[in-house]
């Protein structure tokens, strides 16, 4: 089974949604079908204490719908505190449509997921996600205003993809720092694993600064091209996690710190895209820290997307979304110090910081 579903077969033994261990206390999932469309939806509201639920629409060929439930609980609670730790006053969300984007996506099932987004009334935002493109965004705004990432030409931020690589790329150099005593990647040799929107611009990015990167991906084409492009070397080995670098960077699906790879890897700093990357955040957070490996926490520094899509709720420029984004390097820092200071990991310091901010407005909130 993916490594990024591995706890599927443990949720068949618990009850079906409020038993998981991710479900954490959601306010609200709503399950989408229309037999004309094809469409199978599921839609996750984990908290609104900060303002209605944010998070964009990933379009995956999940092997079942045990899967497909899981990553979107997971999800969306990343989405909750990926916007609490940015300092954004929104809530999380996410969503997932069950089936292939390259073959089963159409205009009429964005449509008709759309109308489902609409029927929430505005207390979910959607956006897009893996298998999802601005243009999908555009379809949805047809049917309903509760969607942000639409184009450019009508009024929208346009593609997320180039501020999350920018805000990875940042929150990277800070870990960086942190464990080398520079933020410059010069000369470090980066694996980036997952090379989509954001890992290649990501990579872009690495290249110029002067890292040597090697890149693997599950699309073959894509990484001769993107290899061919940057000058990047395209991983050739059985086993990327034992790969002699400094920087580990998963930037495809999550789950890929787990119990089989967490003692194997050999990066001093891993900074990446993906979401839920750590298959256990207790347990693997613990192990990666023991061993000395600095672990920059992924919902904070692959936030710039969602800053990107929030500048269309809150009408703020361009400039103001760059000066958002770069405050991830700091805000990175901070995060290291604080756990540091705790005796706890990095994604315990980050998550803590986050969840005080949650219930200080939860509180503030009481009191109106």
């Amino acid at each position: 089974m993916n490594a990024a579903f591995a706890t599927g077969k443990e949720l068949q033994k618990m009850d079906p949604v409020f038993g998981q261990l991710s479900f954490d206390d959601h306010e609200q999932i709503v399950f989408c079908n229309d037999k004309d469309t094809g469409l199978k939806a599921i839609i996750g509201i984990h908290n609104s204490v900060m303002g209605p639920a944010l998070g964009g629409t990933r379009m995956f060929n999940y092997a079942n719908e045990w899967e497909a439930l899981n990553d979107v609980l997971r999800l969306s609670r990343g989405m909750t505190y990926k916007a609490a730790i940015t300092g954004l006053n929104i809530g999380g969300g996410k969503a997932v449509i069950i089936g292939d984007a390259k073959t089963q996506k159409t205009p009429e099932l964005m449509r008709k997921f759309g109308e489902f987004v609409h029927s929430l009334s505005g207390r979910y935002i959607t956006a897009e996600d893996v298998g999802m493109e601005t243009r999908d965004m555009d379809i949805v705004r047809d049917v309903t205003p509760y969607v942000t990432g639409i184009s450019e030409e009508r009024g929208g931020s346009g593609n997320p993809s180039p501020v999350t690589a920018y805000g990875v790329f940042l929150g990277m150099k800070a870990a960086v720092k942190q464990q080398f005593g520079s933020d410059s990647v010069a000369g470090k040799k980066v694996l980036v694993q997952g090379i989509g929107h954001v890992g290649e611009t990501l990579v872009d990015y690495l290249t110029k600064e002067g890292a040597i990167v090697t890149i693997t991906d599950i699309n073959e084409e894509k990484l001769y091209e993107v290899a061919a492009k940057y000058g990047a070397t395209i991983f050739a080995g059985d086993d990327i996690y034992s790969a002699d670098v400094d920087v580990y960077a998963p930037c495809a699906m999550g789950a890929t710190l787990n119990d089989d790879t967490v003692k194997k890897i050999k990066a001093k700093v891993i900074a990446g895209a993906a979401n839920n990357q750590l298959a256990n955040e207790n347990v693997h957070g613990l192990i990666l820290q023991e061993r000395g490996i600095l672990y920059a926490p992924d919902f904070l520094i692959n936030a710039g997307g969602i800053i990107n899509v929030y500048a269309e709720l809150e009408h703020y420029d361009k400039a103001e979304i760059m000066r958002k984004t770069e405050n991830i390097y700091n805000t990175t820092l901070e995060i290291f110090d604080y756990a540091i200071k705790n005796g706890i990991t990095t994604h315990q310091a980050a998550l803590t910081i986050a969840q005080n901010r949650i219930d200080l407005r939860k509180i503030e909130n009481s009191k109106k």
